[in-house]
């Protein structure tokens, strides 16, 4: 079976070792996906509901460079710093997978890896041609 795997260009791929999105298969794996701008910047600090919506807009350019689309998702888990803004990632959740949900996770962690940080998604793809 062929592994495909994309690569953003992430400063912290090289560094960690990891790349964004691995396809095995019609299966697709998102790695944690934060909120970076164009830039390599936090993007939107103190904005839930914008990192949220960009932490989607990653993982869906993520998988049309693999052949899919948000239609494919199965799985999505959100890992955020302050649960009691979860309607607010809810919503931009929502938006994105309105017509498809998936089976879905919120959990509040301690931090992540930049404290301007609210949100990162990981994201499993199911995708049949």
């Amino acid at each position: 079976m062929k592994i495909h795997r994309n690569f953003s260009g992430a400063a912290w791929e090289s560094t960690v070792g990891y790349c964004r999105a691995v396809k095995v298969g019609n299966h697709i794996y998102i790695s944690g996906t934060a909120p970076v701008a164009e830039d390599g910047s936090i993007f939107a600090p103190g904005d839930a509901y914008a990192q949220a919506k960009r932490c989607f807009q990653i993982v869906e350019k993520a998988l049309q460079d693999l052949g899919a689309n948000t239609k494919c998702v199965v799985r999505t888990r959100m890992y955020v710093t302050d649960i009691s803004l979860w309607a607010e990632f809810g919503k931009a959740h929502q938006e994105f997978f309105a017509e498809n949900p998936p089976a879905s996770t919120m959990v509040e962690v301690k931090s992540l890896i930049d404290s301007a940080m609210l949100i990162e998604v990981e994201v499993d793809a199911v995708c049949f041609d």
